[in-house]
């Protein structure tokens, strides 16, 4: 009596977890369309025109799901610094990580994964070493940081080298101090350099972190591949080094996380 009246305890427990509601993770990212546009945002940053023409559906239809991924927390959106009109989207990798893990745990606790950010080194060694190139405009702030960082992170894996369209005459104080005291980086002695110097030379990504060079960066022999990251400029961010280095320290973090999702990325690449 005592092991049917168990069942019938588990028969309920099963029948009421049947009629909860799937979590908001799953009913975001089922959905066909919504699938197909995080998909697309895991390449790249892109406009909502870039995302009509690669999804191929009308632009009310597209900007109405990714409205539905704003708000779900998995997606979000800035404005181009090229073009006020225009916002770029960014899909949140940490975010879609942490959804994706309580969703698996609200199925069966025995799904239930640490969903902490990789920090297990990536495996880079091939034959011939993936090259990236970081642009932005002064090449003085953020793609500095970016070419340091992804060196650093890659444990010298990865021949990383960046460059600006219009590149500034030195290195942003801010930036120089923030890779040194955070992570023990020392770029003190490099200066910036013309995106033109470099097209001489085979890469295998170019990332644009600045909307403006976006627009203006240049062909690469050996077709790379085109990735952008929409970034703010931290320097206009205050009117003193002082006053603007928080707004070093939250890019340095935005792209310390960015990298940390290409790693894998350019691993699986790898020959």
């Amino acid at each position: 009596m005592g092991l049917l009246h168990q069942s019938c305890l588990m028969y309920i427990a099963v029948v009421a977890s049947s009629n909860q509601a799937a979590p908001a993770f799953v009913r975001l990212a089922a959905h066909p369309l919504r699938w197909r546009l995080l998909t697309e945002l895991t390449r790249s940053d892109y406009r909502v025109r870039e995302l009509v023409t690669l999804i191929g559906e009308p632009q009310n239809l597209v900007s109405y799901h990714l409205r539905l991924l704003r708000d779900g927390g998995l997606v979000t959106a800035t404005r181009s610094s090229f073009d006020g009109r225009d916002s770029y989207y960014h899909l949140e990798l940490d975010r879609c990580a942490s959804a994706l893990a309580e969703s698996a745990a609200a199925l069966h606790p025995a799904l239930h994964r640490d969903h902490a950010p990789r920090t297990t080194p990536v495996d880079l060694r091939r034959s011939a070493p993936v090259g990236v190139l970081f642009v932005c405009t002064g090449n003085g702030a953020r793609s500095p940081i970016a070419e340091a960082l992804l060196r650093h992170r890659a444990g010298g894996q990865v021949e990383v080298v960046s460059a600006g369209s219009w590149p500034r005459p030195r290195l942003h104080p801010n930036a120089v101090r923030l890779l040194r005291d955070d992570f023990g980086i020392d770029i003190a002695s490099q200066r910036p350099r013309h995106v033109d110097t470099m097209t001489g030379r085979r890469f295998d990504y170019v990332i644009s972190l600045c909307d403006k060079a976006r627009e203006v960066c240049p062909d690469f022999s050996g077709e790379p591949r085109r990735v952008h990251w929409s970034l703010f400029d931290p320097a206009t961010a205050g009117d003193t080094d002082h006053a603007s280095y928080p707004a070093f320290q939250q890019t340095a973090a935005d792209i310390d996380t960015r990298i940390r999702h290409l790693l894998p990325v350019l691993a699986a690449a790898r020959p």
